[in-house]
C-alpha cells in the first residue's frame, strides 16, 4: 500500500498546501514542483532506504579502534539524500536551498522515516544548522550552518550527561576561556570544554568529513564554581575536526573522543555514543581541552537550544508516526492475504444463540474477522491522525515564517501549545499501532521473518527521545497552557470550536461535533481544577493523564476536520478513500475519545495516589 494518496489528500485537499505558492517566498513553486519533490523522495526511499532497513538493524555500528564502521548501505542512502538537496530544501536560495515550504519538506521526509528511520542523522543536522541560522553569528552561519545544509558536515545535539540524564540543571561540563584573546576569535568567543556527554545520536561516524557538535556547558564564575540550575548553561559549537574561517579543515583533530557506543533496542542503524570532551586524547595546540565557540550570550544556552529541541520534538513525532504507518501497511497487506479460520454462521431458526462455524467451508482471509478489523482500524486512526497533526504543525511553521503579523504570531503560539502533543501523542499511540501490527501477524509477528517486530523496537525509543512523556506533560500543563495568560489554549480552543461549528451542519458528523464540544469543555474545566490550589505539585501530579486527554481531544479535532473535508470533496472516484476517513473518525470518537473521562477524573480531583504512597510501600 502506498503512502502517497494519503499525503496528497492531507497536503492538497485538507491543508491547501498549493496555496502557499501564492506567497512571495514560494512564488517559484507550484503543485508540479511539489509533486516532483515528493516523487524524488519516494523513489530514493524505495531504492536506497527500504532495502537497507534490515541490514542496518543487524549490522550495528562498531568501533574498529580508529573509526566507527557503518554498512555501505548507510553511506549509499546518505549520499542519495544529500544529493537530492532535501537537507536544505526549506532554506533560502542564496545558501543553496530550494525555498520549499516546510510543509512539503516534512511530508517528503516522511518517506525516508517510513522506509528506514535509523539511517543517517539528517534530522539533527538540519536542526543544528537551523539553530545556528537563528542564534549564530554571520561567520558561524557561513562556516558551520552552510556546510551542514550542503551535507558536507553533519550535526549533533549534546545535552545529556551520565550523571544528569534529562536534568539539564545538573550539567557539569565546564567551559573556560581559551587564552587572553578568547573573545577575538572570528568563529566566536573561544573556550576549552571538559566533560562527558551521553546518548549522543550520530556522535561519531564517517558519513561526512566533519561533525558539528552543539554542546551545553557551564562557564565557571570568578571563584571557579559552576552556577547551579539552568541559568548558568551556555551553548557552544565544538567541531570534531578543527576548521578555519573559510570552512576548510585544518588537519588538526579537536579534543573530542569516542568513549563508547551504546547499543539500543531499536534505531540500531544510528550510532549512539558516549563522548569525552577535553580528556587530552587529541590535544589542540599541544593542550588538552576541546575547543568550542560560544553561540549567543553566556548563560542563555538553554534558550538557544530550545530552538533545536522543539524542531527535534516535532521530528520525533513524525518519525513515530511513520514507523506506525509502516507497521499498519505491513499488517494490512498481511491481513488481506493470510487465510485463517472461518466466520460464524447465523443460527438457524430454533437453534438458539449458540456460536457455530462451518468447518467444511474454506478458510477466510483474516481481514474478514471482526477483531482483526478492529486492530487495523485502530492503527489507521492512530497513524493517519498523527500524520495529519504533524503536517498541521508543519503548516503552522510556514505560517509563522510567511504569514501576516497576526497570523504569524498566532501560529507561533499554537505551535508552543501543540509541540508537546506532536512529540508525545504519536510516540505513544503509533507505538500501540506497532504492537497491534505484531498482533495481526500472530505468531509470525514476533519473528524476524516479518518487519513488524523491528518497527516496534525502533518506535519504542521515541517515547524517550527528546524528552519523556513526563517532561512533555509537565511542559504542557505547567507552562504551555498558562503562557501569555492562557492565550495559546484560547487560540487552540477557537480553532477547535470553528471545526465543531462547521461539522455540526453535516448529518454524518453532527454527533461527533457534539462529543468534541463536550471534550473541549472538560479540558478547560480540568485545567482550572488542576491549578485551583495554586500549588504546582498538586497540578503536575497528574500531568501525564492530562496530556493524554488533551492529546486525544486534539486528535479528535483533527479527525473531525479531515472527515468534514473528505465529505465536502467527495466524488465517485474517491468514495473508498472517504469511507476510510469516515470509518477512522467513527472509530476514534466511539473507541478513543471516551477514554478522556478516566484521565481527567484524576486531574480534576488532583488525585494524590501516586505522590502520597510512601517509598517503602512500592
Amino acid at each position: 500500500m502506498s503512502l502517497r494518496p494519503t499525503l496528497d489528500f492531507l497536503l492538497y485537499d485538507w491543508l491547501d498546501a498549493e496555496a502557499l505558492s501564492q506567497r512571495e517566498r514560494f512564488a517559484d513553486h507550484s503543485r508540479e514542483t511539489f509533486d516532483a519533490v515528493l516523487d524524488t523522495c519516494e523513489r530514493i526511499a524505495r531504492e536506497k532506504y527500504a532495502p537497507a532497513n534490515r541490514i542496518v538493524d543487524t549490522q550495528e555500528p562498531h568501533f574498529d579502534g580508529e573509526k566507527v564502521v557503518l554498512p555501505q548501505a548507510t553511506h549509499d542512502a546518505h549520499k542519495a539524500f544529500v544529493e537530492s538537496g532535501m537537507m536544505s530544501a526549506a532554506q533560502d536560495y542564496d545558501i543553496g536551498g530550494m525555498q520549499l515550504p516546510y510543509t512539503l519538506q516534512a511530508a517528503a521526509n516522511g518517506f525516508f522515516a517510513m522506509a528506514s528511520v535509523s539511517i543517517g542523522s539528517n534530522m539533527l543536522t538540519s536542526g543544528n544548522a537551523n539553530l545556528l541560522m537563528v542564534h549564530g553569528t554571520e561567520m558561524q552561519k557561513e562556516v558551520f550552518a552552510k556546510n551542514e545544509f550542503s551535507g558536507r558536515w553533519a550535526g549533533t545535539m549534546c545535552l545529556s550527561e551520565p550523571q544528569a540524564g534529562s536534568s539539564l540543571s545538573d550539567v557539569a561540563t565546564r567551559a573556560v576561556p581559551d587564552g587572553a584573546d578568547y573573545q577575538n576569535d572570528p568563529l566566536g568567543p573561544r573556550y576549552r570544554l571538559t566533560g562527558n556527554k551521553m546518548w549522543i545520536s550520530a556522535g561519531d561516524h564517517e558519513l561526512t568529513e566533519n561533525i558539528v557538535h552543539i554542546v551545553l556547558a557551564k562557564i565557571p564564575d570568578a571563584n571557579g564554581k559552576l552556577v547551579p540550575g539552568t541559568r548558568g548553561i551556555s551553548l557552544f559549537i565544538v567541531p570534531k575536526r578543527m576548521v578555519n574561517t573559510g570552512g576548510e579543515l585544518t588537519g588538526e583533530r579537536n579534543d573530542v573522543a569516542l568513549a563508547g557506543l551504546n547499543h539500543k533496542l531499536g534505531w540500531r542503524g544510528t550510532t549512539n555514543t558516549l563522548l569525552n570532551f577535553g580528556e587530552g586524547k587529541y590535544p589542540v595546540g599541544g593542550r588538552a581541552g576541546a575547543v568550542g565557540y560560544l553561540v549567543g550570550e553566556p548563560g542563555k544556552g538553554l534558550h538557544c537550544m530550545f530552538h533545536m529541541m522543539n524542531e527535534a520534538r516535532i521530528g520525533v513525532g513524525t518519525a513515530a508516526t511513520m514507523l506506525g504507518m509502516a507497521g499498519y501497511y505491513a499488517s494490512l497487506d498481511y491481513a488481506k492475504t493470510r487465510p485463517q479460520g472461518r466466520l460464524v454462521k447465523k443460527p438457524e431458526a430454533g437453534a438458539g444463540s449458540q456460536v457455530v462455524k462451518d468447518s467444511a467451508s474454506p478458510q477466510v482471509r483474516i481481514i474478514e474477522h471482526a477483531d482483526v478489523r478492529r486492530m487495523l482500524l485502530a492503527q489507521k486512526a492512530y497513524c493517519e491522525g498523527a500524520l495529519a497533526l504533524e503536517l498541521y504543525c508543519a503548516r503552522l511553521v510556514d505560517e509563522q515564517k510567511t504569514g501576516g503579523a497576526q497570523a504569524a504570531d498566532d501560529a507561533r503560539l499554537l505551535l508552543e501549545v501543540l509541540t508537546p502533543i506532536a512529540k508525545s501523542w504519536p510516540s505513544e499511540w503509533c507505538l500501540e499501532a506497532n504492537s497491534l501490527a505484531i498482533q495481526v501477524h500472530g505468531g509470525y509477528g514476533y519473528t524476524r521473518d516479518f518487519p513488524v517486530e523491528q518497527y516496534w523496537r525502533d518506535n519504542r525509543l521515541n517515547m524517550i527521545h527528546e524528552g519523556t512523556h513526563g517532561i512533555q506533560a509537565a511542559d504542557l500543563l505547567g507552562r504551555k497552557v498558562l503562557m501569555e495568560k492562557g492565550r495559546g489554549l484560547q487560540l487552540l480552543a477557537g480553532r477547535i470550536t470553528g471545526t465543531i461549528g462547521r461539522a455540526a451542519t453535516v448529518p454524518a458528523l453532527a454527533g461527533h461535533a457534539q462529543a468534541l464540544a463536550a471534550a473541549l469543555k472538560r479540558i478547560g474545566t480540568a485545567t482550572e481544577a488542576a491549578w485551583s490550589t495554586g500549588d504546582p505539585a498538586d497540578a503536575l501530579a497528574n500531568a501525564v493523564p492530562y496530556m493524554q486527554a488533551f492529546g486525544h481531544t486534539v486528535l479528535a479535532w483533527i479527525w473531525l476536520d479531515v472527515a468534514r473535508r473528505a465529505l465536502e470533496i467527495d466524488a465517485e472516484k474517491a468514495r473508498a478513500v472517504t469511507a476510510g476517513k469516515i470509518g477512522a473518525t467513527d472509530y476514534f470518537f466511539h473507541y478513543e475519545l471516551p477514554k478522556i473521562g478516566a484521565w481527567l477524573n484524576v486531574v480534576e480531583s488532583r488525585d494524590p495516589t501516586c505522590t502520597a504512597l510512601p517509598e517503602d510501600a512500592f
